[in-house]
């Protein structure tokens, strides 16, 4: 039987891209969550579970050059960019072979190569990084584009307006991104804010800024190509207030007394996951059978990633004196 012609604004490629990214991100949660209540993982555990659609979109939307840094929940936003699920799995172990030397654990991932640069545990503190980054491109006169990500109990934080005026009116490359869940930590927007439209604080700026679903891949992307074409062209940055959903707490101690079951179900009748698996069904892009081969590919790497993080050693004592300075010799480091 002929497969029924595709009727999307988006490629067959383009959805299985989306998939695999996505499944990739919520088996790795899963597990890592699973292993966290083993006391395989130590430390603080932001798991990103609902919340993939985000990731997925802006990786299709974003060139390899493009510089990606977010908050603390970062393991989704670090597989999209391709940091491999070796490395991100070592790192929560806290493992050598870690993508930043099982120093950094669950909220400090890194890696140069693929363009991501954390992770980062101070709420807000990535704003005037980002802007950083963005700048230091603009410096060198690439076309390249920083991506800017943080919640929104970060958007109470006094050095986004610092650096909004400031980006503004330097007109640099980088684009902001509240990722709204609607809770910082366990408080809800609505009791910390008089303005709940985040993006609307771009406003006393000029800055674009809109609001975005980010339950839907497919309005990511369109949001974030608007938004990179303007960067790229030197018209400056966009504030995108992506509003979204994590279905599990604010992290893995986070027994989510704040929030009802039924709103939680809700958000969970609208997984990103399933919609896109709906979409490309439906539209002839992939049989089941495609579908159960791109879940298999994912369990095994997933085992296998688990594996490779037991396997691997843990940092020698001496690591911790490594990676400190650019300055081979400073005098502050003792042997």
């Amino acid at each position: 039987m002929a497969q029924a012609e595709v009727t999307t604004a988006f490629s067959k490629k383009t959805y299985l891209e989306w998939y695999e990214i996505m499944l990739r991100i919520r088996r790795f949660e899963e597990r890592a969550g699973m292993l966290y209540q083993q006391r395989k993982i130590r430390g603080f555990c932001h798991l990103y579970i609902g919340q993939e659609a985000v990731a997925a979109g802006i990786q299709s939307a974003c060139k390899a050059d493009d510089i990606v840094i977010t908050a603390y929940r970062d393991h989704g936003l670090a597989l999209a960019r391709g940091v491999t699920s070796d490395a991100c799995m070592a790192e929560m172990y806290g493992k050598i072979t870690g993508c930043t030397k099982g120093k950094g654990g669950s909220m400090h991932f890194f890696d140069v190569e693929k363009k991501f640069y954390g992770g980062h545990g101070i709420v807000g503190n990535q704003i005037g990084l980002g802007a950083g980054l963005g700048f230091a491109e603009m410096y060198k006169g690439t076309k390249n584009v920083a991506v800017c990500l943080f919640g929104d109990g970060a958007a109470r934080q006094g050095i986004l307006h610092e650096v909004f005026n400031m980006a503004m009116t330097w007109k640099i490359p980088v684009i902001f991104i509240c990722e709204n869940n609607f809770y910082a930590m366990g408080t809800s927007v609505k009791r910390t804010s008089n303005i709940t439209d985040i993006y609307k604080l771009g406003g006393a700026y000029d800055m674009p800024s809109e609001p975005v679903d980010g339950m839907s891949c497919e309005a990511v992307h369109e949001a974030m190509d608007r938004a990179l074409k303007r960067a790229r062209k030197g018209d400056g940055p966009t504030f995108l207030e992506i509003k979204t959903y994590r279905f599990k707490g604010h992290s893995m101690s986070d027994p989510q007394k704040y929030r009802t079951k039924d709103e939680v179900n809700d958000y969970k009748n609208r997984d990103p996951i399933k919609e896109v698996e709906r979409t490309m069904l439906e539209n002839g892009m992939a049989t089941e059978r495609k579908i159960k081969s791109i879940q298999t590919k994912i369990k095994d790497e997933i085992d296998a990633c688990v594996k490779f993080a037991e396997d691997s050693p843990f940092p020698d004592a001496s690591e911790l004196y490594t990676d400190n300075y650019v300055q081979k010799d400073y005098p502050f480091i003792m042997d």
